[in-house]
């Protein structure tokens, strides 16, 4: 079976989550039982990456960023949304997580996707939805950060702008020019370790090659130009 090419030297140099472009999913039902339903391109990578530097869990790039909870505290395990109100000064919430996933976001999402644990995997599936859910997710992989995805996300996000500059929910917000040369810093790194992947599994040879169908197949391949002159 053919596979989605992943960077073999991100996985041998163990490198975080935040730098894998690519994964061995795709869109639509997959192998697994639609365990993973989104593929993981430099595009999309690029706005979850973005996501998390707005929401405060970038945590330069490192998989520790999957446990942050709100006010900056981490989880002990990821095995579930901890679901925990924290206080900070004028805030409250139980957001969790690289996407800051509310408790009932979290289980709106996971439920969708049949979904089990809170590992960054399922982290990373769980944004794309909602990124898709709220009709971005053809703009994000346009490979372009337009303040019209931007505010297509604020309602989801409160860190990201609406196209007047402020949050969605009147909370702190980032900058949109802040937001786009991270972006697009972050998507020309993917874009070049993609750029060096390979793929994983090649497609078998026609066999037996003496048969019928392989003789014909070459011939398709060849084409009658390259027959015809003996090729």
């Amino acid at each position: 079976m053919l596979m989605a090419a992943r960077p073999a030297a991100a996985l041998e140099l163990g490198r975080p989550r935040s730098q894998l472009a690519m994964l061995n999913v795709s869109d639509g039902p997959s192998a697994l039982e639609r365990f993973f339903r989104y593929a993981l391109t430099p595009e999309r990578r690029a706005l979850l990456n973005t996501i998390r530097y707005a929401e405060g869990t970038w945590a330069r790039g490192e998989d520790v960023g999957y446990r942050v909870m709100f006010g900056g505290g981490l989880m002990p395990g990821l095995d579930r949304h901890p679901d925990r109100v924290i206080s900070t000064g004028r805030y409250a919430s139980a957001a969790a997580g690289a996407y800051q996933f509310m408790p009932f976001t979290w289980a709106m999402a996971s439920r969708s996707l049949s979904l089990q644990g809170f590992g960054p995997e399922v982290q990373d599936q769980a944004a794309l939805f909602l990124i898709q859910r709220r009709g971005a997710l053809h703009l994000a992989d346009r490979g372009e950060f337009t303040p019209h995805l931007a505010a297509k996300l604020a309602p989801e996000w409160a860190s990201f702008p609406t196209l007047a500059g402020h949050s969605y929910y009147g909370q702190p917000v980032k900058r949109y020019v802040a937001l786009k040369a991270f972006y697009e810093a972050n998507l020309s790194e993917l874009r070049a370790l993609a750029g060096s992947a390979t793929p994983i599994a090649a497609e078998p040879a026609c066999e037996p090659v003496d048969s019928l169908r392989c003789r014909l197949e070459k011939l398709d391949r060849v084409g009658p130009r390259s027959v015809a002159q003996g090729r």
